[in-house]
């Protein structure tokens, strides 16, 4: 129970760096992964 929560508490930390290392990317830099800006936080938290 205990490593449950503990792993969901790491995902969310995980999430939370890519989505705010995606958000500092250009559009051009996102452009070239194949992400468009609106699409960031899907593709993060999905």
């Amino acid at each position: 129970m205990v490593r449950n929560f503990w792993n969901k508490i790491v995902k969310s930390q995980e999430q939370r760096a890519a989505y705010y290392m995606l958000q500092n990317l250009s559009d051009r830099q996102l452009s070239d992964i194949g992400v468009t800006r609106s699409e960031i936080k899907y593709r993060v938290y999905k």
